[in-house]
């Protein structure tokens, strides 16, 4: 039920989400209370202006993006974990497994690997029946990394967590396992400060290896070089609303892990 309702409930706390409750509200109360109507319609087209503005989406992705960059080169460990949340089973007509935008993670996971930053390589990620189906994710990557060049018998995988606490719980139970104590945590840059507070929590000895970037130094100037950008900042655009989203997911996260003792 919990991972239910942590899919569902955000949804109307998200810029999107709480506009459509909004303007539903207002069209309930357009004739008894046309002023209560205004002003809900108002909020809401407050929060698209507001969601979909490049500059307040980059501020608040880069709050995140930025926390955990690495000052040099990243040092050895013992093992590499990659958090799932970046690959599409191969459920027809896809001819193999896919990778959204985040499947920087699996690639840059391998890539570790191959530079011999751990000689082990950890997968963690399940798949919810109801919103995903499909084999687990860890085995997705798998298959992935192994056609990168990573050998099958340096991975491990953990196919049953269905979100970032489970994530942690199960891989320090691989780690234990193993005998391995530092590790390289790599997941989207985004979903790092609050994937690094989870992991630290069970007293894992985990490296931030941030990857799948949104937010770059070029992004950030692109924004305010010339006029016609600087105006193209200002009106909302559903990429930006998305990116703010993002955003919005891992401050709401970091709060109701806070709360549940999970970090």
């Amino acid at each position: 039920m919990f991972i239910f309702l942590s899919k569902l409930l955000p949804l109307f706390v998200y810029p999107l989400g709480l506009s459509c409750l909004l303007l539903l509200g207002a069209l309930i109360l357009l004739w008894r209370r046309p002023r209560w109507a205004a002003a809900a319609i108002a909020i809401a087209l407050l929060l698209l202006l507001l969601g979909g503005n490049r500059w307040v989406s980059d501020s608040l992705v880069r709050s995140l993006e930025w926390r955990y960059l690495p000052a040099g080169e990243l040092p050895n460990a013992e093992a590499i974990v990659v958090l799932g949340g970046s690959v599409y089973a191969a459920t027809p007509p896809r001819p193999w497994i896919e990778v959204s935008e985040a499947g920087d993670r699996v690639i840059y996971g391998a890539r570790l690997f191959l530079a011999k930053k751990a000689p082990v390589l950890i997968f963690s990620g399940g798949r919810i029946d109801w919103k995903d189906g499909g084999p687990p994710e860890s085995a997705d990557m798998a298959q992935l990394a192994v056609a990168l060049g990573v050998p099958e018998q340096s991975i491990f995988e953990d196919p049953t967590s269905l979100n970032t606490y489970e994530n942690a719980v199960n891989v320090k139970r691989i780690l234990q396992a193993q005998r391995i104590s530092r590790i390289l945590l790599v997941t989207s840059a985004i979903h790092m400060p609050r994937s690094l507070l989870i992991f630290k929590k069970q007293g894992i000895d985990a490296i931030a290896a941030p990857v799948d970037f949104v937010m770059t130094e070029q992004t950030q100037q692109e924004a305010t070089t010339t006029p016609q950008s600087t105006i193209l900042s200002l009106i909302p655009d559903a990429e930006q609303l998305e990116h703010l989203t993002r955003a919005l997911k891992e401050y709401i996260g970091i709060g109701v892990y806070r709360l549940k003792g999970w970090l």
